[in-house]
């Protein structure tokens, strides 16, 4: 499936207009100073993205291998305008006449996008550390919360993601971090679909987006 155009044949989103794409190549052009990859130093120049507490996330979600389908792991020194693609693929909106099946496809692809920015080390397990750290950094970039409330909060998190992980295991289990399962888990019953936004981007052509 794909868009008409000249930019329809690299297009990874459904039921997305020619527009659209032309739109995110103009910002794909902006952020590559009109070459043909971004690199990670491209992303220096985004104003909204240089305070964000997770920036270093964020910029390394973009070049993570996995993220971009690719078999190999690790990350990618440079990405194309059809890995940019594949990116925002995973933030956009719910269509109307996606079943039920298809939900829950689109839904675990944008956990599993979220689930590789705390799996930092590639290992498919996210310690409950790892876990707190994450929770941490995204409080940090609240000017109204103390450092300290924050710590307290990102350390409810983690106790909670035990509660919900640990408790499933029997006496004799050695508890080796988040699975993505379990993070499935932790996240059920959150709306994710409108949570995830790109608000650095401008991508204002796509609802739910920003």
């Amino acid at each position: 499936r794909g868009v008409p155009g000249p930019l329809g044949h690299l297009c990874p989103f459904p039921a997305v207009t020619s527009e659209q794409i032309e739109h995110l190549h103009r910002r794909f052009k902006q952020l590559s100073q009109d070459q043909l990859t971004i690199r990670k130093e491209n992303f220096d120049s985004i104003p909204d993205l240089e305070f964000n507490p997770i920036r270093g996330k964020i910029v390394h979600a973009f070049f993570d291998k996995r993220n971009l389908r690719q078999e190999s792991d690790g990350l990618a020194d440079e990405i194309n305008f059809e890995d940019f693609l594949t990116i925002m693929s995973y933030f956009r909106p719910i269509e109307m006449n996606m079943d039920e099946e298809q939900l829950d496809r689109f839904r675990k692809e944008k956990l599993k996008f979220l689930f590789h920015m705390y799996d930092s080390d590639h290992d498919g397990k996210i310690t409950l550390q790892e876990y707190r750290n994450v929770v941490e950094e995204l409080l940090s970039g609240n000017p109204h919360l103390e450092k300290e409330s924050a710590r307290s909060i990102a350390d409810g998190a983690m106790m909670e993601a035990a509660s919900i992980c640990v408790g499933q295991m029997g006496p004799d289990q050695v508890y080796e971090g988040i699975t993505f399962e379990d993070f499935l888990k932790m996240w059920q019953g959150i709306d994710i679909e409108t949570k995830m936004h790109v608000r650095f981007l401008n991508v204002d052509t796509i609802a739910h987006c920003y």
